[in-house]
């Protein structure tokens, strides 16, 4: 069966079956039984932005379980920026929403779901913004929600340390794991400095 054969049987099947828990065995059957049905799905909900969610959005979700929660179209990921661009800006950002910092996978204070990035234009293309990587930034679905054509400065390291130095020590210590799991090669460089000026 030809993709777009596909994406179409699963995208009536979804819309006949809003609200609705659907299995991942029946929805490879609705695709025709091709094995490439769960890529035919995150097409529907990253190119076409149906807002279909799994058990990484909803904990009563089980693993192989989707569901189309409305019709309400979510933003989707611009189809000119390439797998390997989107890749580089959720590396560079660090896995985080550029505006409320909340990390992927996280569950979002606003809305109880776990939380999933998209690429987002710090300037809109509809002001001319381009879909180079330094106009892209990661942002959560919360933010990306309210977030057209607004340009966020990011935090110098003198406010982040300012920020940090506040904090109490428990706090400082989550900071500095984080730190090290982002950045291992870089901390252990670092320690191998430090034990060789003693």
């Amino acid at each position: 069966m030809a993709k777009s054969g596909a994406r179409t049987k699963l995208r009536g099947y979804f819309k006949s079956n809003v609200g609705k828990v659907l299995d991942w065995e029946k929805l490879r059957e609705v695709a025709g039984g091709i094995t490439e049905w769960a890529r035919r799905v995150r097409e529907l909900r990253n190119e076409e932005g149906m807002n279909i969610i799994t058990h990484n959005d909803r904990s009563d979700l089980k693993p192989g379980q989707y569901m189309l929660v409305d019709l309400k179209p979510l933003p989707a990921f611009e189809r000119g920026i390439s797998k390997e661009t989107r890749a580089f800006v959720l590396d560079r950002n660090g896995f985080t929403c550029q505006m409320c910092g909340i990390a992927a996978g996280e569950i979002h204070p606003f809305d109880g779901r776990k939380t999933r990035l998209h690429i987002g234009h710090i300037i809109d293309k509809s002001m001319g913004g381009s879909d180079e990587a330094s106009n892209l930034r990661a942002i959560c679905s919360v933010c990306n929600e309210g977030a057209a054509n607004i340009t966020l400065e990011r935090p110098a390291s003198a406010k982040l340390l300012a920020q940090i130095r506040r904090a109490p020590g428990f706090e400082q210590l989550k900071v500095l794991g984080w730190l090290i799991g982002k950045f291992p090669k870089e901390a252990l460089e670092l320690t191998s400095k430090s034990d060789k000026k003693r």
